[in-house]
């Protein structure tokens, strides 16, 4: 009963500091400016006479693109509202009220963790149909493997969520979130030297990429998702920016899983540890 308590107060609270609202107006902005460009895009190929496949295939590619810039503003979003959330409450000595009550830390730390895991899940669902949904409107095609798509991008952002939430039971606010941004930029630059690596067949590159993965196995994700959402043919021709050439396996999503659970134990841990 803790969990959820805690879980319904971190709601009340994005909406009161108007976190949940602002993010919502962005995704809300960014859906609107995807379908205008989206739609001056199919008017032009209409007017061309552009064939049917090519068009098709550059609809898929300008979804994935959108799907790609709705990846990069959940990851944003997960670390920039959830930082704040532990080693801020904290430092202002804000925490001391919830916890002395009697209810475990680890419910509360939990209660926290699911209310932002609830709002992501409702934003990337959000976004991710939305994106979709203009597509399908006006160019006709949607992403393959949707849902599978979107299991992989919130499973990006949950472990993104739980790594900040562990740095911050060491760490002030600003360095909890720098670093959580600069892992998920170390792996961002390791998949796209494994993506060269492959081009290139450069196995040292490619081991690179896959090591860089396992330290955060964020970007490992997006790359997974964007190969199960990409249609066949970008995929066999390798012919999108998006394309993925070195294809993170099951077994990495796997161990994406068992970093987040890792990552929840030692914040659990910690926190319950700490002096507040």
């Amino acid at each position: 009963m803790g969990i959820w308590i805690m879980a319904g107060v971190t709601y009340r609270e994005a909406a009161r500091k108007k976190m949940l609202w602002m993010a919502l107006a962005a995704g809300g902005a960014f859906l609107i400016l995807f379908g205008t460009g989206l739609h001056f895009q199919a008017k032009s190929f209409a007017a061309r006479g552009v064939g049917v496949v090519l068009r098709r295939e550059i609809s898929f590619t300008m979804l994935t693109m959108g799907l790609y810039a709705v990846d990069l503003l959940a990851v944003l979003m997960t670390i920039l509202t959830s930082v704040d959330t532990i080693s801020g409450e904290i430092a202002s000595g804000t925490i001391q009220a919830v916890a002395t009550k009697p209810v475990p830390r680890w419910q509360l730390l939990m209660g926290k963790w699911f209310g932002f895991v609830g709002m992501l899940t409702t934003y990337i669902a959000i976004m991710v149909g939305g994106v979709n949904a203009i597509t399908y409107v006006i160019a006709g095609v949607t992403a393959r493997h949707v849902a599978s798509g979107l299991l992989l991008m919130w499973m990006e952002s949950v472990v993104l969520l739980s790594v900040t939430f562990a740095l911050a039971t060491y760490f002030s606010t600003m360095t909890s979130g720098v670093l959580a941004l600069g892992l998920h930029g170390l792996a961002f630059l390791g998949g796209w030297i494994e993506q060269f690596g492959a081009v290139t067949q450069t196995q040292s590159a490619v081991n690179v990429g896959v090591v860089a993965s396992l330290l955060m196995p964020s970007e490992a994700l997006w790359r997974r998702a964007a190969f199960e959402m990409q249609s066949p043919l970008a995929n066999a021709l390798r012919g999108s920016p998006f394309s993925t050439l070195s294809v993170p396996s099951l077994g990495m999503v796997f161990y994406a899983v068992l970093y987040m659970a890792i990552a929840l134990v030692v914040a659990i841990h910690r926190f319950s540890q700490r002096d507040l």
